[in-house]
């Protein structure tokens, strides 16, 4: 359970090796922590020993984001093994490339399914347990991709869109159960997901995004942009028409 300064004791990472998931742990865990589960598919991967401290302790475990009827089994088992979620960021998910998924619709539905489906059941199997305890708090990692989709990545565009609007609904869903839900709208991030990539306007760090969101969760914001200005970039974007919008360089 978080302490009156609404530290977590316990906090679990869904996407174990995401940098951005990772970033934002670190700017969660206080002394006041006593568990940190990173949860991956390749949990010998995930190095704990970046989060050592005296005090912590830092498990590694397998977690399948794709395999959507273990989320519930698998965060129920977590509480058995750890006592109270605190905070459970999911973090998992897949970019991919624009031209391999025109080529292979399959290659597409696979992305869409961990980023979507799989976040879907991961944030109500998470919902489930923290109903059951009465508290904590879900921060789900959307995209600005989401806001308006664009011809170089629509597919993974859709899917945040799509998590994206599951993840306000659950928040509001919440209301009243003890449990609260943030959601995280980075721009284009530096990352090992998008190295080689061009970078895009108001481009950011995983230490940036860490930073704003610890922040957020502390102050209760349900919604938080990464840069802020990214709100007000994307509030205009909304309204511009198409014919304008395809010639924008946006990436």
């Amino acid at each position: 359970m978080q302490n009156a300064l609404h530290e977590a004791q316990t906090i679990v990472l869904l996407g174990g090796t995401s940098e951005i998931g990772r970033a934002i742990v670190e700017q969660l865990v206080t002394p006041a922590t006593r568990t940190l589960v990173l949860a991956c598919r390749r949990p010998d991967e995930a190095n704990p020993d970046e989060f050592a401290r005296d005090g912590l302790n830092v498990v590694t475990t397998y977690f399948d984001a794709a395999a959507t009827d273990t989320h519930d089994p698998f965060v129920r088992g977590l509480a058995a093994d750890h006592g109270d979620l605190d905070v459970v960021v999911v973090a998992f998910g897949q970019l991919g490339d624009q031209a391999d998924f025109d080529a292979d619709p399959q290659a597409a539905a696979e992305v869409v399914h961990v980023n979507y489906t799989g976040a879907v059941t991961a944030c109500l199997a998470t919902a489930a347990q923290m109903r059951r305890q009465g508290h904590g708090h879900i921060t789900v990692l959307s995209s600005v991709a989401g806001e308006r989709a664009r011809a170089s990545n629509y597919v993974y565009g859709s899917s945040k869109a799509g998590i994206d609007a599951f993840a306000q609904g659950l928040g509001d869903a919440l209301q009243g159960t003890g449990v609260r839900v943030t959601v995280v709208r980075p721009g284009f991030v530096h990352s090992k997901m998008t190295r080689g990539m061009k970078s895009a306007p108001f481009a950011t760090t995983p230490r940036v995004v860490g930073e704003l969101t610890a922040e957020a969760m502390r102050k209760g914001k349900h919604t938080v942009w990464t840069p802020g200005i990214l709100r007000y970039v994307f509030m205009t974007l909304r309204h511009v028409p198409r014919p304008i919008f395809r010639r924008l360089p946006l990436g």
